[in-house]
């Protein structure tokens, strides 16, 4: 791929393997609109957070770059080939190791001091209080780089991790404005635009109502509104193709 002087602008993404949909979600749309504001997202191509993170930033139409605990030709995971491909049209695959060099356990927390120091800040979505996105914060830090964590329930062991780097000093983050401000980036590309969302039917309303950016599940939504789960489910169908919900898996919904 390429490395382009825009790059500069950089944020790191990172977060665990095994992403809850919540932190995919939290991580869609933050990325979204760090993407729309012209900055290159830079990850590591590993399942869960990484993967989230780079698609949604081709799927923006932005830059993405993946740094690789590998050679350049051979893609780990070997399901993230395609989407290996796809950044390569759109920004760049990085990594210190010769081709024929084959991913090992030590590489990986290695890379991520690449990746901390490619970019102006370093992101945090969902960890655990063992994942290897620690280290990455660790080189951030090491590097002068600021550090943002997205919290999340207190309940989740998933979100252990953030909230200590939070209490250590970590900016909390609940929007991409957050980053932006921090870093002093102006919006450099459109601006990001407020959706109105208005509901069609009064079955439309009454669903809308109990959607957020917090995954509903479509059988709560039944209960909760006392309809039927087939009307439900045509009537969150109708809404998903005007763009005003997205499920994020499981018959889980949220706001668009």
């Amino acid at each position: 791929g390429e490395v382009l002087p825009e790059d500069r602008a950089s944020l790191a993404v990172v977060g665990t393997r095994r992403a809850s949909a919540y932190g995919k979600e939290a991580t869609s749309r933050i990325v979204a609109d760090m993407v729309r504001s012209n900055v290159t997202i830079v990850s590591g191509l590993a399942r869960g957070i990484d993967t989230m993170a780079h698609r949604t930033a081709l799927d923006q139409g932005g830059r993405t770059i993946a740094v690789l605990a590998s050679g350049l030709d051979i893609i780990y995971p070997s399901d993230n080939a395609g989407l290996a491909r796809e950044i390569v049209k759109r920004g760049a695959l990085v990594s210190e190791h010769p081709l024929g060099v084959k991913p090992e356990a030590a590489f990986f927390p290695r890379r991520n001091r690449i990746m901390s120091g490619l970019s102006l800040g370093v992101l945090l979505v969902e960890a655990g209080e063992q994942s290897g996105a620690h280290i990455t914060v660790r080189h951030a830090l090491d590097q002068n780089r600021d550090v943002f964590a997205v919290p999340g329930s207190i309940f989740s062991p998933g979100s252990r991790g953030a909230h200590r780097w939070i209490q250590e000093g970590a900016k909390l983050v609940t929007r991409a404005e957050d980053v932006l401000e921090e870093l002093n980036l102006a919006v450099l590309g459109q601006q990001m635009e407020l959706k109105a969302v208005v509901p069609a039917t009064p079955v439309e309303h009454q669903i809308l109502k109990l959607l957020s950016h917090e995954p509903a599940h479509i059988d709560s939504m039944a209960r909760q509104t006392g309809l039927p789960v087939a009307e439900v489910s045509s009537a969150l169908a109708m809404m998903e193709l005007k763009g005003m919900v997205r499920q994020v898996g499981g018959m889980n919904f949220v706001t668009a």
